[in-house]
């Protein structure tokens, strides 16, 4: 049985061919290493591969990590691969991480305007959109148990001891681009930001044998 092929929105696809996954560093591999194992291992068992990324403010980090989580499992061919994210407390997606993306390829449609709007974030033609908005990891949308816990900062990682129904916690963090944010390099510092993670996960997901 052949595995249907699935193509990625094409800007999307011609950065994913420029990502430099050779630049991250041994030390930076064994971090990502535990995230490896526990995807094959849900592979290897054909059991779904459920992805929870925690932020503090789920409006960053964590949203940027989950779209290219589930963008590379789509690029890999790998099945069965459910991205959520979550904070240890609600804010709204920061509008920046939208154009982020939206400069990156991705289709984004916003479907509410409110204080936490909620947006379709669409990565291939045919396949579901990300839906991202600001919630805390433990919401009903998220799973309540069989997820790996990828903590995306430090904060959260320090100040959440337990994560309530995770099988595994990974802690990767990321630095934050709200650091530029209102400067002249908001959106070089986030742009980098988010290519930094889609190439770290472009490494983790190169790593699955199915």
């Amino acid at each position: 049985m052949t595995t249907k092929q699935i193509t990625l929105l094409p800007k999307i696809n011609e950065l994913i061919q420029e990502l430099k996954p050779d630049n991250i560093s041994a030390e930076r591999k064994k971090t990502l290493q535990p995230l490896i194992d526990f995807i094959q291992d849900k592979t290897a068992n054909n059991q779904e591969i459920r992805l929870n990324f925690i932020c503090t403010h789920n409006s960053r980090r964590s949203h940027l990590s989950q779209v290219w989580a589930q963008t590379m499992a789509t690029y890999f061919s790998i099945k069965n691969v459910y991205c959520y994210s979550g904070g240890t407390e609600a804010t709204a997606l920061f509008p920046m991480v939208a154009e982020t993306l939206k400069n990156q390829g991705f289709q984004i449609q916003k479907l509410s305007d409110t204080s936490n709007p909620v947006y379709a974030i669409k990565y291939s033609e045919n396949e579901h959109p990300v839906i991202g908005f600001s919630k805390l990891y433990e919401d009903s949308f998220n799973p309540a148990s069989q997820f790996a816990a990828i903590m995306t900062c430090s904060q959260a990682d320090g100040g959440c001891p337990f994560i309530a129904g995770a099988e595994k916690r990974v802690p990767i963090t990321f630095e934050d681009p709200k650091a530029y944010d209102n400067t002249p390099q908001q959106a070089e510092k986030y742009a980098e930001r988010s290519i930094q993670i889609a190439t770290e996960l472009f490494y983790i997901f190169s790593q699955i044998n199915k």
